[in-house]
């Protein structure tokens, strides 16, 4: 059977310290071909460009939402 349960993870309830790290946490901790969706109240590229930089190009990145009030961010690991 299928898993359709989705892995969101909603930034917008974290303190600011908190969100880069546990982004990167949970981003690691998923397997190829496993997704986040990570929820915001602003474009979070600069994470976007923090990933590829500290990652490199191991995943991909798509709104599901782009604002203004929620952006929705699908990330998959290749």
């Amino acid at each position: 059977m299928e898993n359709t349960t989705e892995n969101i993870l909603d930034v917008t309830k974290l303190a600011p310290q908190q969100k880069h790290p546990t982004i990167f946490e949970r981003y690691d901790n998923l397997s190829a071909g496993e997704s986040l969706i990570l929820h915001n109240d602003h474009d979070p590229k600069p994470l976007y460009y923090q990933l590829v930089g500290l990652r490199g190009d191991v995943f991909t990145w798509e709104y599901l939402e782009q604002g203004p009030a929620l952006f929705r961010i699908k990330i998959t690991k290749k």
